[in-house]
């Protein structure tokens, strides 16, 4: 692909990704969103930078028409989608000024999203699955791309929420900072001035027609299918909606990996689309992760965890055993990696690359255990940093 607007969206992600600590997954969902017009939900607690990102999103694609608003259980109608027009009441026509308000927004953020009430749940519900929003009884077609929704928590059973739930295709959860570097990085504003790159509305059209050609291919379709009967085993159901949209989803992720073809491991990203409850999350992504990674690669991604749990640790327990246990963990974990490699020498990139970082971990914990034993130096501890 050579179109720089493909290359503009590389740079915004990048960007995003400095900007904004540990959110790599959650960018890559936003922009997702965007480029295949679905709605995205963040679950976290306050305070995770929920808001700031689609903020910040808003900013860059300029030339949007963006609403934004804190829900709660009292809001009305009015602050939503506008006040009644008293010109044309006094006329007898029940009509709402719709300016600025969310029937006129191309990407709408709506904070608490559960707090919505039945004042305006009907309305809000059809805008976002339809595009419609009924004007004095009157479909108007409406501008809106995605609703990024956000709440500090799931909505209780019995509220009466589960459309709503239902409506947003993408569900990703937040919670704070983890790595101590990163989280004193975040406090000290570390790439909070940098310039933030941006695109027009017109090149966001642009990239959602080309996300609308990418090309997805039958492994894909039968990926899918198997993934479909191993949730039904398990007793999860999604609807056929939810996999309908979903290829929308896939698409948007080749493109933004710079792809014209979907690939199998792009279905990944629907671990974060494809359970109905929170119960099913966990089980949900495994199934997902066993279809669409090879063994490899699942591999990988566990001795990864692995030593992320090992290094994190030592963030609580800087002690000279807690040391030694780490070290002995990561060098068991190495030892794991060159078998690996032994077996499958056509992947030595992916895990010459993870062996690097865990050898980089190893060294960051000795050093740690040994600074002290250095009198000639400070006897402060070096902070532990996870390098990946």
């Amino acid at each position: 692909m050579t179109n720089t607007n493909f290359k503009k969206l590389e740079e915004i992600r990048q960007a995003l990704n400095s900007k904004f600590y540990e959110r790599e997954n959650e960018v890559e969902g936003i922009l997702v969103a965007l480029l295949s017009r679905q709605h995205m939900l963040m679950i976290g607690p306050a305070g995770t930078a929920k808001s700031a990102l689609s903020v910040e999103l808003a900013k860059i694609v300029q030339g949007t028409a963006y609403f934004q608003w804190l829900l709660t259980r009292f809001s009305t109608p009015e602050e939503v989608f506008g006040p009644l027009s008293l010109k044309d009441l006094e006329q007898g026509v029940y009509k709402r000024n719709t300016a600025t308000k969310m029937p006129e927004a191309n990407l709408v953020f709506l904070d608490e999203i559960f707090k919505a009430n039945s004042a305006i749940l009907n309305s809000l519900l059809t805008l976002i699955n339809e595009r419609l929003f009924y004007n004095n009884g009157t479909p108007a077609k409406v501008p809106l791309m995605s609703v990024i929704g956000a709440s500090n928590e799931y909505p209780e059973e019995g509220e009466g929420l589960e459309a709503l739930f239902d409506r947003f295709l993408l569900r990703f959860e937040l919670d704070y900072i983890a790595d101590e570097m990163n989280f004193v990085s975040m406090m000290k504003g570390t790439g909070q001035n940098q310039v933030m790159p941006s695109m027009t509305m017109d090149e966001l059209v642009q990239l959602q027609f080309f996300t609308d050609m990418v090309t997805i291919p039958d492994e894909v379709y039968e990926t899918l299918s198997k993934i479909r009967n191993e949730l039904r085993d398990e007793g999860i159901r999604p609807s056929d909606r939810r996999f309908k949209q979903s290829l929308s989803v896939l698409q948007a992720k080749a493109l933004i990996n710079q792809r014209q073809v979907v690939k199998v491991d792009d279905i990944v990203i629907l671990e974060n689309a494809l359970w109905e409850t929170v119960d099913q999350k966990d089980n949900v992504s495994l199934i997902v992760r066993s279809h669409a990674q090879d063994v490899v690669t699942r591999k990988l991604d566990t001795i990864q965890e692995e030593a992320r749990e090992v290094f994190s640790s030592m963030q609580t327990d800087a002690s000279t055993d807690a040391g030694m246990e780490a070290t002995q963990k990561l060098k068991s974990l190495v030892a794991d990696l060159n078998k690996l490699k032994t077996h499958n020498q056509n992947r030595d990139t992916d895990i010459d690359s993870l062996l690097d970082k865990l050898k980089a971990m190893q060294q960051e914990i000795l050093d740690s255990i040994l600074e002290p034993m250095d009198f000639g130096t400070t006897n402060e501890k070096s902070t532990v940093q996870i390098p990946f």
